[in-house]
C-alpha cells in the first residue's frame, strides 16, 4: 500500500487500512503505514478523503484522524498539513466558501459528539476563518448554520472558545503580519460585544447552562479581548461565582474567576472593577472550610487558587489599604492553615513574597505594622506545615511508604516553604522570627525532651521542623545577632545523635550559620566536634551533610582553624576514602581553603603534606584501572587535586618561584603519564585538562616554568584523542599569555601563538575529514578558543593563512542543529564582523595601529564568503537553528548589513528564492526585498535595525508555517568544508 504512489492509492479504504495497520501491525508494517499516512496528509487527495471519512466512517478513531488531518495540526506521530499548511497552495480561493460550508455541515453532524472530533472541527473552522479574509460575518454564519437547538450549544461554545486561542496563539498561518493584525481585529475585537451577549443569553437559558463548564471556558478565552469591566458588570460574574458552588463547574469557574482577577492587575486603572469584585470574592470564604471539611482536595486547591489570584493581582492595594483588604489577606492565611494535604499552600507563596516586597519599604511602614500579626500567624502555620508526617514508630524514617518520588516532592516543597518563612522573617524582623523558632524548640523539650532515649525520640517531627526553619533563615540573620542564637546554639549540640533526621537537620543548621560562628568563636569547637563526630555514621545522607558543613566551617572560619591545619590533615586523610565523590570534593575544598591562609613560606610543605597521599592514591588507582568503573574513579580522584589548584593560590612576587607552582611541577609528570596511558578514555582527559586549565587561571604568568611541557601535552593530547577538552584548556593559555599582559616575554608570546596555530591546523584537518554532525563538542571548544584568539591576537590571526579556512569552517558548522556549537560559531562570526568596522571587539591596544589593514582583510573575506554566510545563517534561522541561536543569527545579519549593505541585500534576495517550492511566493519575496531596500536607500544607519526586524519577522513567520523538509534542504544545504593545509 505504502508503495502505491498513484492518486487512487489515497482512497478512503486504503487510508483506513493504514490506520488499522498502525494499531495492530508489526514494526515494519507500522513504519510503512506511517510513511503512507504522512504522504497522504500532504496530498491534494487528503481534502476529499478526510471529508469522506468524516461523512461515512463509523469509527471514532478514524473520525478523529480525519478531523485532525483536516485541521492541519501536528500530532505526536503524524505530521499533517491541510488547512493550516496547504490551504493557500492546494485549494483555490474560489473554493474556500464551499470548504467552509462542508465543515459547517460536519460540525452540525458532530454537534453532539464525540467531543474530540467536534473540537478538531471547530479548530478547522477557526483556522479557515482566519485565512479566509473575505468571510466577514463569521460569528453570525456559524451560529445560524448550527441552529438554536440544545444539541448545538456545545458546538457553538467550543467554537467560541477556540477562536481567540487560534487567532492569538500564533499558529502556522500563511498571512503577513499586517493581514493577521487586521484579521484579528475583525474576528475578535469587532465581535466581542456580540459574544458577551450570546454568553449572557446562554447563561440565563437554564440552570444547567448557568453551571456548564464550557460557559466558563468561553468567558476565560474571551477575557483576552473583552474588557474585564464588561464581564464584571454583567450577569456573567454572578454565573461564575455561582459556578464555584457546583461540583461540576468548580474547576472551570475557579480558573475563570482567577483570570478575571488577573485582568485587573493594573489596579489604578481598575479600581471600580476591583471594588465590585472584592465582596464577590470574599463571599466565597466559607467554601474554604467547607471544602477542607469535605476533604475535597481538588476543590480546595481550586478555591485557594482563586484567593491567590486575587491576592497576587491586588497585592499593591493590600499594602495601600491594609484595613480594607485585610479580609482577603486573612482568607489566604486560612487557606494555608487548612491545607491538610499540603497540596494548595504553594499557590499562596507568591502573594506572601509580593506583599513582603511592599511592606519592607519605608513608604508602607504603617501597613507593615497592621499586618505584622498576619505574618506572625503565618510563621506558626509554616512551622506546622514543615513537619514530616507522623508515624506510630518513632524510629520509622520511611514516612512515605517507599515512595521516593513523593518524598522528594515533599523535600522540594519544604524548601519553597522555607523561602516563604524568610519573607515572614523580613516583615517581622529576625529576632522575632528566631524567637518563634526558639519557642517551638523549647515546647518540644518541655513536652517530650524527658522521654527521649538513645533508641527513640518521640514526636521528633515537631523538633525537626523548627530546625529546618532555622536553617532556612540563615541568610537573613546577621552575624552580629546576640539575642536568640546564643540561646539556641547550645541546645543544638545536644540534639540526639541516634535520630538521623534530627542529626541531619542540626548539621545543616551549623553549616548555614558558619559566618555567625566565625564572629562568635566560643561556639566553634562544640559545633565542629558535633559535625566531625558525624563522620562516623554509616548514613550517606549524614555524611554528605557533614562534609558540606565542614566545608563551610573551613571557608568561613579558616583563620580560626589555621592553627589546626596539620591536625586536620590526619582527620582528612583517614576519612576521605569512606566518602562519596561529592563529599570528598566538599571536604577537600574545605581543607584547601584553610591551607590558603597559612604563611606563604609554609604553603609548599602543606601542599606536600595534604597532596602527596592523594598523588600516591592516584598512582595506585592508575595502576589498577582496568575497566570503566575503576577508570571513572581515577578521573574523579583527579578532581581532588584540582580543588587545591583552585584554592591554594598564594601571593608571590613575580620575579621568584611560586611555592604552589613548585609543588605542581613535581606532580605534572605523573598527570602527564596518566594522560598518556588513558588518552582514549574521555573522562580522564577532561579531568586532567580541567586541572591544567585551572593551573593557568590560578597562577597566571607564574605558571611559566610549566608552560612548555604543558603546551606540548595539550597539543599532543588533542592530536591523539581529538577531544575538545584540550582546546578548552588551551584557551586559558592563550588568554593569560597574550601580548598585552605584564611579565610576558615576546618569545613566549610567539611560542604561544605558534602553539595555537598548530592546534587550529589540527582541528581544520579534522573538520575537513569528518562531518560537523560528528564533531559538535570539538567545534564548540574550537570556536570558544578562536573567540579568545581573535580577542587577544587579532593582528596575528586576521592576516594569517588560516583566517579564511577558519571562517569557512564556521559557516559549515552553522548547519548543525545543536545549540552549543552553533552558538560558539555565531559568537566568533559576530566578533569577527566587528573588525570590519570602527569598533573591533579586542582587548589589545595595538589594534589601532593596524586597524585599517585588519579592516580591509575582513572586508575582502566577507566579499568572497559573505553569500555563503548569509545563505547558511538564513537557512538556520528559518529551519535548523535551535531557538536560543536566533538572536545571534540575527546579529550576524545586522553586522553584514552594516558592513556591506548592497551586497548583503543581494545575497538575501538570492537565498530566499532558493527556499523549497511552494513555501514562499514570488510576491512575498519581492515584498520583503522592497521593504529591505527601502530602509537601505536612506543611508541612515538607524534604519538597519528595522532591516534586522524585517528579517526576524520573516524568518519567524516562515519557521512558524513550515516544518523542516524531510528530503533535505535542497539548494540551502551547507557545502562540505575542505581544508588543504
Amino acid at each position: 500500500m505504502a508503495s502505491n504512489g498513484a492518486a487512487d492509492g489515497f482512497s478512503t479504504p486504503n487510508v483506513l487500512q493504514a490506520m488499522l495497520t498502525m494499531r495492530s501491525g508489526d514494526s515494519g508494517s507500522k513504519k510503512a503505514a506511517m510513511d503512507y499516512l504522512q504522504k497522504f496528509q500532504k496530498s491534494n487527495e487528503a481534502w476529499t478523503t478526510t471529508i469522506s471519512i468524516l461523512q461515512g466512517s463509523p469509527e471514532a478513531e478514524a473520525q478523529l484522524f480525519a478531523a485532525t488531518t483536516l485541521k492541519g495540526k501536528r500530532t505526536a506521530d503524524i505530521h499533517d498539513s491541510q488547512i493550516t499548511y496547504d490551504l493557500a497552495t492546494q485549494i483555490p480561493e474560489s473554493e474556500h466558501a464551499a470548504l467552509r460550508n462542508q465543515i459547517l455541515v460536519l460540525l452540525k453532524k458532530f454537534a453532539s459528539g464525540p467531543k474530540p472530533v467536534r473540537v478538531q472541527l471547530c479548530v478547522c473552522l477557526a483556522i479557515l476563518a482566519i485565512q479566509m479574509q473575505s468571510w466577514k460575518d463569521v460569528l453570525q454564519t456559524v451560529v445560524s448554520a448550527l441552529g438554536d437547538d440544545v444539541s448545538s450549544h456545545a458546538c457553538i461554545l467550543d467554537f467560541l472558545r477556540v477562536l481567540p486561542e487560534e487567532v492569538t496563539e500564533g499558529r502556522k498561518i500563511t498571512l503577513s503580519e499586517e493581514e493577521l493584525i487586521q484579521r484579528t481585529s475583525e474576528l475578535l475585537a469587532d465581535n466581542a460585544n456580540e459574544v458577551v451577549g450570546l454568553l449572557i443569553n446562554y447563561a440565563q437559558s437554564s440552570p444547567a447552562a448557568a453551571t456548564n463548564p464550557q460557559l466558563f471556558e468561553c468567558i476565560t478565552s474571551w477575557l483576552r479581548e473583552v474588557p474585564v469591566t464588561v464581564v464584571v458588570n454583567s450577569p456573567l460574574l454572578d454565573a461564575v461565582i455561582n459556578g464555584l458552588s457546583d461540583d461540576r463547574s468548580l474547576q472551570a469557574a475557579a480558573e475563570c474567576l482567577g483570570i478575571i482577577c488577573r485582568e485587573t492587575r493594573d489596579v489604578d486603572d481598575n479600581l471600580e472593577t476591583i471594588q465590585a469584585l472584592l465582596p464577590k470574592v470574599l463571599q466565597l470564604r466559607p467554601r474554604i472550610q467547607a471544602l477542607a471539611d469535605e476533604e475535597d482536595i481538588e476543590g480546595f486547591k481550586a478555591i485557594t487558587r482563586v484567593f491567590a489570584d486575587a491576592g497576587d493581582s491586588w497585592v499593591l492595594l493590600c499594602a495601600r489599604e491594609p484595613q480594607h483588604f485585610r479580609p482577603l489577606v486573612d482568607a489566604l492565611l486560612e487557606c494555608c492553615a487548612r491545607d491538610k494535604e499540603r497540596d494548595a499552600i504553594h499557590y499562596t507563596f507568591n502573594f506572601w513574597y509580593e506583599l513582603k516586597q511592599y511592606l519592607t519599604l519605608e513608604h508602607y511602614i504603617a501597613a507593615r505594622v497592621q499586618l505584622l500579626d498576619v505574618y506572625s500567624k503565618l510563621v506558626d502555620v509554616l512551622l506546622k506545615q514543615l513537619e514530616y508526617p507522623e508515624s506510630d514508630d518513632p524510629n520509622e524514617f520511611d514516612l512515605f511508604d517507599g515512595d521516593r518520588e513523593q518524598e522528594e516532592k515533599f523535600r522540594e516543597f519544604r524548601h519553597h516553604m522555607g523561602d516563604t518563612m524568610k519573607d515572614a522573617c523580613q516583615v517581622m524582623g529576625t529576632t522575632e522570627c528566631l524567637t518563634k523558632v526558639h519557642e517551638a524548640i523549647k515546647i518540644w523539650r518541655e513536652k517530650f525532651g524527658g522521654q527521649a532515649t538513645e533508641s527513640a525520640v518521640p514526636h521528633w517531627q515537631s523538633l525537626e521542623a523548627p530546625l529546618f526553619a532555622l536553617r532556612a533563615l540563615g541568610r537573613l540573620v546577621d552575624k552580629e545577632e546576640n539575642i536568640v542564637l546564643p540561646e539556641i546554639m547550645p541546645l543544638l549540640v545536644q540534639i540526639p545523635i541516634n535520630n538521623e533526621k534530627l542529626r541531619f537537620a542540626a548539621i545543616m543548621v551549623f553549616g548555614r550559620y558558619t559566618e555567625w560562628t566565625s564572629a562568635h568563636p566560643d561556639y566553634l569547637q562544640p559545633q565542629l566536634s558535633y559535625v566531625l563526630a558525624s563522620f562516623q555514621t554509616p548514613s550517606q545522607e549524614i555524611l554528605r551533610a557533614a562534609a558540606q558543613s565542614f566545608k563551610y566551617f573551613c571557608v568561613d572560619c579558616k583563620h580560626l582553624l589555621g592553627p589546626q591545619a596539620i591536625e586536620l590533615q590526619g582527620f582528612y586523610n583517614s576519612i576521605l576514602d569512606t566518602l562519596s565523590d561529592h563529599s570528598k570534593e566538599d571536604l577537600t575544598e574545605g581543607v584547601a581553603t584553610v591551607i590558603s591562609v597559612q604563611k606563604t613560606e609554609d604553603i609548599y610543605s602543606l601542599l606536600k603534606l595534604y597532596c602527596d597521599p592523594l598523588v600516591q592514591r592516584l598512582m595506585t588507582k592508575a595502576n589498577n584501572a582496568t575497566d570503566d568503573t575503576s577508570k571513572l574513579e581515577l578521573a574523579d580522584h583527579i578532581n581532588l587535586l584540582t580543588q587545591y589548584v583552585q584554592n591554594v593560590v598564594p601571593y608571590w612576587p613575580s620575579n621568584s618561584d611560586n611555592p604552589a607552582v613548585r609543588y605542581w611541577q613535581e606532580v605534572f609528570p605523573i598527570l602527564a603519564t596518566i594522560l598518556d596511558n588513558f588518552i582514549d578514555f574521555v573522562p580522564i582527559c577532561e579531568r586532567i585538562c580541567r586541572c591544567w586549565r585551572f593551573m593557568v587561571i590560578s597562577y597566571r604568568t607564574a605558571i611559566t616554568p610549566l608552560l612548555g611541557p604543558l603546551a606540548n601535552k595539550l597539543a599532543e593530547g588533542f592530536a591523539k584523542s581529538k577531544q575538545g577538552c584540550f582546546l578548552w584548556a588551551s584557551s586559558a593559555i592563550l588568554r593569560e599569555f597574550s601580548e598585552d599582559r605584564e611579565h610576558v616575554e615576546d618569545g613566549i608570546v610567539d611560542s604561544i601563538y605558534g602553539f595555537f596555530e598548530a592546534q587550529a591546523t589540527n582541528v581544520l584537518r579534522m573538520m575537513s575529514d569528518i562531518a560537523p554532525i560528528d564533531l559538535p563538542d570539538v567545534i564548540e571548544d574550537f570556536y570558544r578558543l578562536l573567540i579568545d584568539a581573535l580577542l587577544y591576537y587579532p593582528q596575528r590571526l586576521i592576516p594569517s593563512p588560516l583566517f579564511t579556512p577558519i571562517f569557512q569552517a564556521a559557516i559549515s558548522a552553522l548547519s548543525l542543529e545543536k545549540q552549543e556549537p552553533v552558538s560558539a560559531a555565531l559568537h566568533y562570526i559576530r566578533d569577527l564582523l566587528t573588525y570590519g568596522g570602527d569598533n573591533p571587539a579586542s582587548s589589545s591596544q595595538q589594534v589601532g595601529a593596524v586597524g585599517v589593514q585588519l579592516r580591509e582583510h575582513v572586508r575582502q573575506l566577507l566579499l568572497s564568503q559573505g553569500e555563503a554566510l548569509i545563505k547558511q545563517t538564513l537557512a538556520g534561522m528559518m529551519i535548523t537553528f535551535p531557538r536560543d541561536c536566533f538572536s545571534d543569527g540575527s546579529g550576524v545579519l545586522l553586522g553584514m548589513f552594516e558592513l556591506l549593505p548592497a551586497e548583503t541585500s543581494a545575497w538575501v534576495d538570492r537565498t530566499i528564492r532558493m527556499l523549497p517550492a511552494g513555501t514562499i511566493t514570488d510576491a512575498e519575496a519581492n515584498k520583503l526585498m522592497a521593504k529591505i531596500n527601502e530602509k537601505l536607500q536612506g543611508g541612515d544607519r538607524s534604519n538597519l535595525r528595522h532591516v534586522r526586524t524585517l528579517l526576524q519577522d520573516f524568518t519567524n513567520t516562515y519557521r512558524r508555517r513550515y516544518i523542516a523538509p524531510r528530503d533535505g534542504l535542497g539548494m540551502l544545504t551547507a557545502a562540505r568544508f575542505h581544508f588543504e593545509g
